[in-house]
């Protein structure tokens, strides 16, 4: 990256050398790869998929027959003033997508398509419907195990209902020990992927939007880093309120810019929509495709989607907690939302567009993800090079408030809810943001990734043995619904 700093990169280094071997590990324990059929199968893809796979059948196709009351829950048409929590269903929504819609919209559906061809699109879609039920399953019980202090704040996540949910299941210590595990893993991971790479690539792009090498700022990813730190501490210091005001305005701005320049891009293009869509079946099914054939594919696009939209991780249940609303199933039909604008929406776009312009053919590796979808872009729109930038940098930007907060939430749970224990992490977390500006990320990044991803372990055994709870808590308000 032009903007890394050498001071920096030297200490960086030294870092790495230290890390790699604790990544190798992780990394080797929970993203074993299974070959099958020539395809490498990471089991932790494989355990979130089965997760949303068993939701879908278990709560009855909710993702499906919830989807419509979910966008009418969403209009407040159901919401009371005196209802429990702290922010609007709506704005609930957008802090969960601001931490979920990032670079990876853009830059990973690239690689994910140059890798497994347009047949990806496919399995992507797939992977965001049923991730659409975990994500019910994560909020409803984000919810139903909140916790409301005497201020009004709330606390809620899979650390709580992996705690307080095991004890109604006489299962205690269980539950403290997965719930301390899920907090101190989200605390160490937040600062990568939801952090130091968000920052990393916004630096990336103002300096090649700038001029490259030539650029004013080439070199001083540092300075990108610090202005980026101050405007997320301006916003974060406040706590959920001040973040939700927030990503209330962002996260819809940036989604419909984003939309509409997909969506000139395609209409411009129209004439070779069909053959797109004809491509994407055809490469889904076909045993003639790359990376493995038909299985390949598949893993491809499935992995992409539960990377973007964090199905089965239950960090979006940290946000949703916060929703004001005395039913966790009504919230729990605002988070299945998020998989779709997340994953069938907006990453089904950006394939779509890199397959009508042709730019799914790029051989793997040659370009950056980034710069493989500007090109897609600017092949019809030779002037969306600017405001798709933007479009990159607001869902960086988006990402690492909507991330910072889960931090703080999940270091509070560890270390108690103090006012010196939230501002100890937000600098820690600022400063981060800074250092990820200012270098080439390699090992420690990547373990910060890998941790956030274990995370799907105790949440998952958490909502199958909560599941019942799950259940009764849609019907009760399925039950309440049919009264009114």
């Amino acid at each position: 990256m032009s903007g890394a700093d050498p001071s920096a990169q030297t200490i960086y280094q030294i870092i790495n050398s230290a890390v790699q071997p604790l990544t190798d590990t992780v990394e080797s324990t929970f993203f074993f790869a299974v070959p099958v059929a020539g395809a490498d199968l990471p089991l932790i893809v494989l355990w979130l998929i089965i997760g949303g796979l068993f939701f879908t059948v278990y709560l009855r196709f909710i993702n499906v027959r919830g989807f419509m009351h979910a966008w009418a829950v969403l209009t407040g048409k159901y919401a009371q003033s005196d209802d429990p929590g702290e922010i609007s269903q709506f704005r609930a929504l957008t802090t969960a997508i601001s931490g979920t819609v990032g670079i990876g919209n853009i830059a990973g559906v690239a690689v994910a398509i140059s890798m497994g061809g347009a047949g990806a699109t496919f399995w992507l879609i797939v992977a965001g419907l049923l991730g659409m039920s975990t994500k019910m399953a994560e909020c409803t019980l984000g919810v139903r195990y909140r916790r409301i202090d005497a201020q009004g704040k709330v606390s809620g996540g899979p650390m709580y209902y992996l705690r307080h949910g095991f004890g109604e299941l006489n299962r205690p210590r269980l539950g403290r020990a997965l719930g301390g595990f899920y907090a101190a893993t989200m605390v160490l991971g937040c600062l990568g992927i939801g952090n130091m790479f968000q920052s990393n690539q916004s630096a990336a792009i103002l300096i090649d939007i700038t001029g490259g090498d030539a650029s004013p700022i080439a070199g001083m990813g540092w300075l990108v880093g610090l202005i980026m730190a101050i405007a997320v501490g301006v916003i974060t210091l406040g706590g959920i309120r001040s973040i939700a005001a927030t990503t209330v305005r962002m996260v819809p701005f940036m989604a419909l810019l984003y939309i509409v320049l997909a969506l000139l891009v395609i209409l411009l293009d129209i004439e070779r929509l069909p053959k797109a869509v004809a491509r994407i079946w055809h490469g889904a099914f076909s045993p003639e495709g790359v990376a493995g054939g038909v299985l390949g594919v598949m893993i491809i696009g499935f992995r992409r989607a539960v990377f973007s939209n964090e199905a089965g991780l239950g960090s979006a249940a940290i946000a949703h907690s916060t929703a004001r609303t005395p039913f966790p199933a009504s919230e729990g039909h605002i988070g299945l939302l998020g998989p779709f604008i997340d994953t069938v929406v907006i990453c089904t776009l950006t394939a779509l567009v890199l397959i009508i312009t042709g730019h799914d053919a790029v051989a793997p590796g040659t370009l950056s993800g980034i710069e493989l979808s500007t090109r897609a872009f600017e092949s019809t729109l030779s002037w969306s090079g600017i405001p798709l930038a933007v479009c990159a940098l607001l869902f960086a930007f988006s990402t690492i408030i909507g991330w910072e907060y889960y931090g703080v939430i999940a270091f509070t749970y560890l270390l108690g809810d103090s006012r010196l224990a939230r501002i100890g992490f937000q600098l820690i977390f600022l400063g981060f943001v800074i250092i990820g500006a200012s270098i080439e990320l390699t090992a420690v990044v990547d373990l910060s990734d890998a941790l956030v991803f274990i995370i799907a372990i105790p949440n998952l055994i958490g909502l199958y043995l909560l599941a019942p709870v799950i259940k009764a808590e849609i019907d009760r308000y399925a039950a309440h619904r049919s009264r009114t």
